[in-house]
């Protein structure tokens, strides 16, 4: 049986004097990371719809290794080059822990084969990877880290999992717990600046995947999704149709990963930044909507996947990559 998790509101990161401002902890992240671009093995998982995603590992493990082994999910329009992907899996592979990337389907740089993409709480295609990983190596204790719209996914898919999940282990780094609030937040003030951003990158994939498949019968025109002017018109009129949900808020409401924290059962992480530029206020939970396995660390700086302190700009630190390995470490009592 687990041993209980005590919820901890404070979290041990402080934001040093020079990086306390939101947007600079966001942007300074991405910026300030070291350059070095990690190689990694990949590997194309077929679906059982006959869809593909690509799997990106920092090593293949031999069938009967018995090593920790770390899946990790990336964020909205995120892939294997994402500085936090890169960052953690850098890390990983220091310590000699064998770690694997999930790309979303349509993420790793070609459009996929079918019609539907990948929302904030598609769990059905992380099951499947971490059935597939598990059957390839049984003694391999697993562990998961999810960033953002990755992170919602780890607490969902934890959630649906209950007693049966395979993890023994999960991080999840600035979920957007509460989808609706969230995009209202990002489609504010200073905010639009990375819905922009995020927005760009959802329309190039999306008009390269109704340029490569002509014969999709895809709900939109390459002319209407140039349109769009917030990720929530996006949701409205892509995500929500092309999965099966009524429209943005019937999306979020059945996505959002708050309501299943209390039904997760195996040691988990939940870390945000109070100011993050993303996420609205409504994505922090009360204690009694955390089961006794979730751990919440709530920093009042941080910015989005940010936590970046350090005693100058010329000695960053990475607090991410030091705290998520720490606390596999301990569930797993290496």
């Amino acid at each position: 049986m687990q041993a209980q998790i005590r919820p901890a509101y404070c979290s041990t990161f402080k934001a040093p004097w020079w990086l306390k401002n939101a947007h600079l902890q966001t942007i300074f992240a991405k910026y300030l990371s070291p350059k070095v671009q990690l190689s990694s093995q990949a590997e194309l998982l077929r679906l059982a719809d006959g869809d593909e995603i690509q799997l990106n590992w920092t090593e293949l493990p031999a069938a009967n290794d018995t090593r920790p082994l770390v899946v990790l999910l990336h964020g909205l329009a995120g892939n294997i080059d994402s500085h936090y992907i890169q960052g953690l899996l850098t890390v990983l592979k220091q310590a000699n822990w064998p770690a694997v990337l999930m790309h979303f389907r349509g993420c790793n740089g070609l459009p996929n084969k079918l019609p539907r993409a990948y929302h904030s709480g598609d769990t059905g295609d992380f099951a499947a990877v971490i059935q597939h990983i598990h059957q390839r190596y049984p003694a391999m204790s697993l562990s998961a880290v999810g960033f953002s719209l990755g992170a919602n996914v780890l607490i969902k898919y934890c959630g649906e999992q209950g007693s049966a999940n395979l993890l023994k282990a999960a991080v999840a780094v600035c979920p957007p717990l509460a989808l609706a609030a969230s995009a209202k937040r990002i489609n504010s003030g200073g905010s639009k600046l990375y819905q922009r951003y995020l927005l760009n990158r959802l329309k190039a994939s999306t008009t390269q995947k109704l340029a490569a498949h002509a014969n999709f019968p895809l709900p939109l025109t390459a002319q209407q999704i140039q349109g769009f002017s917030s990720i929530e018109q996006f949701d409205e009129h892509y995500t929500a149709p092309i999965h099966g949900f009524i429209d943005a808020q019937d999306y979020y409401r059945q996505a959002s990963g708050k309501a299943f924290l209390r039904h997760i059962q195996i040691p988990t992480l939940v870390i945000h930044a109070r100011d993050d530029p993303f996420l609205s206020d409504a994505v922090i939970p009360n204690p009694n909507e955390l089961s006794c396995s979730v751990q919440y660390e709530l920093s009042q700086h941080g910015g989005h996947v940010g936590f970046v302190t350090g005693s100058s700009p010329f000695k960053p630190v990475f607090w991410l990559n030091q705290r998520i390995p720490a606390f596999i470490k301990q569930q797993l009592n290496l």
